[in-house]
């Protein structure tokens, strides 16, 4: 197991663990339906990793009418899963996880997800790019409990450094910190926490 640490961090900020698992091959070859539960299982396996690193005892998981995680006992959590990999995360804020292949796609994409003040911030407008833009995007969010439909509400004001976005949504500032890993971009929300990364590839 590779934890890996943010750079400088805080000593007085809270730790989140965000974890990312691969997806054993046998359970990517799955049937439609019966992949899509195993992945959620990886998810949920990613989860219970990164609550017992914060020291959190997992309760029942349920979700609001949306599908949006409802917190237990003061904890929040996000889930996400891909063909090859899932990641879980928990903290005791609004937390939000996502993680894509990095892989080309069309203008109209990058425009839907980004207007071109947001796209003028990036040193260039690769695929790189658009998959940090849409994760940071997905986490904000999913931990706002709003999902994909408030899209073009969500907007990327600031890059910090190869790693980091500033995300402003529902006036209130989101720093979502990134990780690249096998072709594939995992981000969560930060906000003031110690982020310390945890792969099982």
């Amino acid at each position: 197991m590779d934890t890996t640490r943010s750079p400088t961090p805080d000593p007085r900020s809270p730790i989140l663990y965000p974890v990312i698992l691969a997806v054993p091959e046998a359970d990517q070859d799955l049937a439609a339906r019966e992949r899509v539960e195993n992945l959620s299982r990886h998810a949920r396996k990613a989860l219970g990793i990164s609550a017992k690193k914060s020291g959190v005892a997992v309760e029942r998981l349920l979700k609001d009418e949306h599908g949006a995680p409802l917190p237990f006992a003061g904890n929040y959590w996000s889930v996400t899963h891909k063909p090859a990999y899932v990641g879980g995360v928990i903290a005791a804020v609004r937390i939000g996880i996502d993680i894509e292949k990095i892989r080309p796609c069309s203008e109209a994409l990058f425009k839907k997800t980004a207007d071109e003040r947001e796209w003028r911030l990036a040193e260039e407008k690769s695929f790189s790019a658009f998959f940090r833009y849409w994760t940071s995007k997905e986490c904000v969010l999913k931990a706002a409990g709003t999902g994909m439909r408030d899209l073009s509400r969500c907007r990327i004001v600031q890059i910090d450094d190869g790693n980091n976005i500033t995300v402003a949504y529902r006036n209130k500032r989101w720093h979502v910190e990134h990780a690249f890993f096998d072709g594939h971009i995992a981000s969560v929300i930060k906000n003031g926490c110690d982020v310390r990364w945890v792969f099982e590839l």
